[in-house]
């Protein structure tokens, strides 16, 4: 094992006594060595957690590459009413977004920001990672930016019909 340091542990006196209790005075280092051992074994190295996370999110991008491929060849077909949008929200702002995009199909960041009452910079900023998010797990964002006119409206997100659930 090799050489050995000297550690002071305060522990509570009823825990103290149950230690007496059970272990014999010249055996409670090694009882406590040993239990310490098996703790120690029992818990994961934070650098294993973190090679294995890092592993996890680049298996996570290749696998939304292989399928933002597959849906570029249209191999990966997406089935009309099996998509939750609201699955890629992450609290109550996201959803508002989200609700009046499905309610009126579209709309720009300033009717979004007057719906709401939110900053229209906030607004920018979730429907841009909704559309991110949504690109990486799925193959197409469930949202869209188009910047022409379309239905009455220029520069505006709109919902990819096609994708969402129908209620």
């Amino acid at each position: 094992m090799g050489d050995f340091t000297i550690i002071s542990v305060k522990i509570p006196k009823e825990l103290y006594n149950e230690l007496a209790i059970r272990i014999p005075e010249g055996e409670r280092s090694r009882f406590i060595r040993e239990a310490i051992i098996e703790k120690l074994k029992k818990t994961p190295k934070p650098d294993k957690i973190i090679e294995i996370e890092e592993r996890l999110k680049k298996i996570e991008a290749e696998i939304s590459e292989i399928k933002h491929h597959l849906s570029n060849l249209e191999i990966l077909t997406f089935e009309t009413g099996k998509i939750n949008p609201y699955s890629f929200c992450t609290d109550e702002i996201d959803r508002k977004l989200i609700e009046h995009l499905l309610h009126y199909k579209g709309a720009t960041t300033p009717e979004l920001s007057e719906a709401t009452g939110l900053n229209r910079w906030l607004i920018l900023n979730r429907l841009k990672r909704i559309e991110r998010i949504s690109k990486q797990k799925i193959g197409r964002p469930i949202i869209t930016y188009y910047a022409g006119k379309r239905m009455g409206k220029k520069k505006a997100w709109w919902i990819t019909e096609d994708l969402i659930e129908e209620e």
